[in-house]
């Protein structure tokens, strides 16, 4: 038995002494440090042009016939920090008169630089994209919303939204 347990521990130190390359240079990264770097970079370089409307799933907001009384509904899970209400911000800025504005342009809300400078205008077919997953569409926006898989929800709630655009 002590013949085995020394056998294991040193394959162990063996192993140890492989994976630390050495004392010639500076250790290597950790997997999860390497894994970052690309995992943000490609993040980035993944996100839509302002003028794309590419959704995820391959939905197209033109196929959807959307349902104000329905979206109100889905709102609900925006009300945590958004409203409907002129002027009124809150974690989130106000969505009244949505679509149609250009992202970031909300008085007296304080947007991250992602979205104020995203050159994104708000139609509905941007928001379609958008509500599908925000952080891929504005990498670096504080909304922590995942988003809506479900396109006919995506089309309910820009139903919803457009009743309270003048």
């Amino acid at each position: 038995m002590h013949n085995l347990l020394g056998a294991v521990a040193a394959m162990g130190l063996m192993a140890t002494a492989a994976c630390s390359g050495g004392s010639d240079g500076p250790p290597a990264p950790a997997e999860s440090e390497e894994a970052e770097a690309p995992a943000e970079e490609a993040e980035t370089s993944d996100a839509p042009t302002p003028d794309s409307t590419d959704t995820i799933d391959g939905t197209v907001y033109a196929n959807f016939t959307g349902d104000a009384t329905a979206g109100e509904a889905v709102f609900a899970q925006c009300r945590t920090c958004h409203v409907v209400d002129p002027g009124v911000n809150r974690t989130g800025p106000s969505l009244h008169n949505i679509v149609g504005r250009e992202a970031g342009q909300v008085e007296g809300f304080n947007y991250t630089d992602a979205n104020a400078n995203s050159g994104i205008t708000w139609t509905p077919e941007k928001l379609f994209q958008y509500l599908e997953n925000p952080q891929r569409v504005i990498p670096g926006t504080r909304m922590a919303f995942a988003g809506l898989s479900e396109a006919q929800d995506r089309a309910d709630l820009i139903a919803f939204l457009q009743t309270h655009t003048e």
